[in-house]
């Protein structure tokens, strides 16, 4: 009898285990049918229903791809300032990031935040902002505040620059080997040790992979900041725009894309040489 009980425990269990997994089954179709139902309406809405499908043709669409085909020649030599001066922005707004982001990333990592739970919020707070708002819109603040020119391009990709290099690094504080740090408390050291030959060894190689990648970053971001006035190649790109000239455009466009190639190229090996 005893068997039996347990042999009818265990099909009536079996039996809701297939109950759970068929209306899990269920919900699982009904969402990605859902998930289907609204990406298809969302196109239709969005590119189908708000586009003038009337003035799109291959033959119009290869007439403006043909516009870029040329390149102006005449317009290289004036580039070369500009995309001295793009390269030098991408330069000064990260050192002004990492500067700033120092402090950012000791007030918004946990185990070493100066007033715990207080700091800690305002140094995510401040990395929030800072990756928030779009770096154009930095720069439009900052032409408003100081002006045309490479300055506001400057401090844009720098405010930009803190949130992503202070939260990597506040992320590697709080994730480091907290072997030495207690080895250290334990003999004494106090905390402006610690946080010196304790934690900084450790996140030192984190913080200069970082660097280095938000210079890369940095670059792109300089070839945009002149089409808000902030100079480099993109005042340059904007001009080409404005005097509608497809083959200046189309020269601008490589000048950028061999800048950034380059920038690439040197990240790369910076951090083979300091990593």
């Amino acid at each position: 009898m005893a068997a039996l009980a347990d042999l009818s425990r265990y099909d009536r269990h079996v039996e809701r285990i297939a109950v759970w997994r068929n209306r899990s089954r269920r919900m699982r179709y009904a969402t990605y049918f859902i998930i289907t139902v609204l990406i298809a309406w969302s196109i239709e809405a969005i590119v189908v229903g708000d586009t003038d499908w009337s003035r799109i043709s291959w033959a119009s669409m290869l007439k403006s791809a043909s516009q870029f085909m040329s390149v102006d020649l005449s317009i290289v030599g004036s580039l070369m300032e500009p995309a001295l001066e793009t390269a030098l922005m991408a330069t000064l707004g990260t050192l002004v990031g990492l500067v700033l982001a120092v402090p950012v990333a000791w007030l918004g990592a946990m185990n070493i935040s100066p007033l715990g739970r207080a700091t800690y919020t305002l140094g995510r707070g401040l990395m929030t902002l800072s990756r928030s708002v779009h770096e154009v819109v930095w720069a439009l603040i900052f032409v408003a505040a100081v002006g045309l020119g490479a300055l506001a391009g400057v401090l844009a990709m720098g405010i930009r620059s803190i949130g992503f290099i202070s939260k990597t690094v506040a992320e590697a504080i709080e994730d480091v080997n907290p072997g030495p740090v207690e080895a250290m408390r334990a003999v004494g050291a106090s905390r402006f040790q610690i946080l010196l030959f304790g934690i900084v060894p450790q996140v030192v190689p984190v913080f200069i992979g970082n660097v280095i990648f938000e210079w890369d970053v940095n670059i792109r971001r300089s070839t945009i900041m002149g089409l808000v006035g902030a100079g480099g190649l993109g005042l340059a790109l904007h001009r080409q725009m404005a005097a509608y000239n497809y083959g200046g455009i189309a020269t601008v466009l490589l000048v950028i894309l061999l800048l950034i190639v380059a920038g690439e190229i040197i990240s790369y090996y910076a951090r083979r040489a300091v990593i």
